[in-house]
C-alpha cells in the first residue's frame, strides 16, 4: 500500500491557483465579487490551518471535556451562522430559538445513534471519530435548516391571503400553513437526496476519498461513507421537520388568527 503524499508548502501553494483563476474572471466579468473572494480564502486557509493545530491538541488529550466543548462550539457557530443569513428578515418571535432548539436537537440525536449504536467507539467520545463525525453531520443540518427557514419565511409571506382563507373557512393553522411548510421540507432534504444519488458514480464523496487517501482499503472507505451519509439524511431530515414543525405555529397567535 502506497504511503500517504504530504504536500509542502510550495505544493499547496501551487493550488490557490484556482481562486486566482476565478478571480481574473470575476474582475473580466465585472461581477463585483473579487474581494468576497479573497476574503472566503483567507478565512478558509486561517480557520482550518487553526483547526488542525486544535485538533493535534485535542486528539492527543482525548478527554470527554474537550470533545463535548468542541461539539458545542460546531453547534454554536451553525446556529449563529443561519440567524446571520436572517438578520435583515422578519421573523417571528421565538424562531432564532426555534432554529437553534431544531438543529441542536437533530443532530445531537443523529450522532449519538450513530456512535454509539452504527460504529460503537469505544470510548465513545474519542475525538478522532466524534469531531469529524459531528462536523459532517452539523454541517449538513444547517444547510437544510436554512434552506428550509428561507423558504418558510417566504412561503408564509407570499401565501399570506391564502393562509388567512383556509384558516376563515375552519382549518386549523397546521392546515393552513402545511403545502409552505411541505415545499419547505421538499426542498431542503432535495440536496441532501441528489448527493446520494450521485455518490459513487459523479462524485467520491469526502470521508471516501480522505480514507482512501490515507491508505485505508475502498471496501472499507466506502462502509464508513455508507454510514455517514445514511446518518446525514438522517440529521437534516429530523433537524429540518423540527424546524418547520415548531416554526409554523410562531406565526398564529392562541385564537388561531395569523399574526400581523
Amino acid at each position: 500500500m502506497q504511503e500517504l503524499i504530504k504536500l509542502n508548502i510550495i505544493q499547496l501553494s501551487l493550488a490557490y491557483l484556482f481562486p486566482l483563476l476565478l478571480f481574473v474572471i470575476l474582475k473580466k466579468r465585472g461581477l463585483k465579487r473579487e474581494w468576497e473572494l479573497l476574503l472566503a480564502t483567507f478565512r478558509m486557509t486561517v480557520q482550518l490551518v487553526l483547526a488542525g493545530y486544535i485538533l493535534v491538541y485535542i486528539f492527543a488529550k482525548a478527554t470527554l471535556g474537550l470533545t463535548l466543548l468542541s461539539f458545542f462550539i460546531m453547534e454554536i457557530f451553525a446556529v449563529l451562522t443561519v440567524i446571520r443569513k436572517f438578520q435583515k428578515d422578519q421573523m417571528p418571535k421565538g424562531m432564532k430559538r426555534t432554529v437553534a432548539f431544531a438543529i441542536f436537537t437533530g443532530t445531537f440525536l443523529s450522532l449519538i445513534y450513530f456512535v454509539f449504536v452504527v460504529i460503537g467507539v469505544q470510548p465513545w467520545y474519542e475525538p478522532r471519530y466524534l469531531i469529524p463525525l459531528a462536523g459532517m453531520i452539523v454541517g449538513n443540518s444547517m444547510t437544510g435548516v436554512a434552506l428550509a427557514l428561507r423558504l418558510l419565511l417566504d412561503g408564509m409571506k407570499k401565501n399570506r391571503v391564502v393562509v388567512e382563507e383556509i384558516l376563515i373557512l375552519g382549518g386549523s393553522p397546521k392546515e393552513a400553513a402545511k403545502e409552505v411548510v411541505n415545499s419547505a421540507f421538499e426542498a431542503a432534504i432535495m440536496p441532501t437526496i441528489t448527493s446520494m444519488m450521485s455518490a459513487g458514480i459523479v462524485i467520491l464523496p469526502g470521508m471516501m476519498t480522505g480514507q482512501i487517501l490515507a491508505g485505508a482499503s475502498p471496501l472499507v472507505a466506502i462502509s464508513y461513507q455508507l454510514a455517514i451519509m445514511l446518518a446525514i439524511l438522517g440529521s437534516v431530515a429530523l433537524s429540518v421537520i423540527i424546524m418547520l414543525s415548531l416554526g409554523y405555529r410562531l406565526y398564529f397567535n392562541s385564537e388561531v388568527q395569523l399574526k400581523k
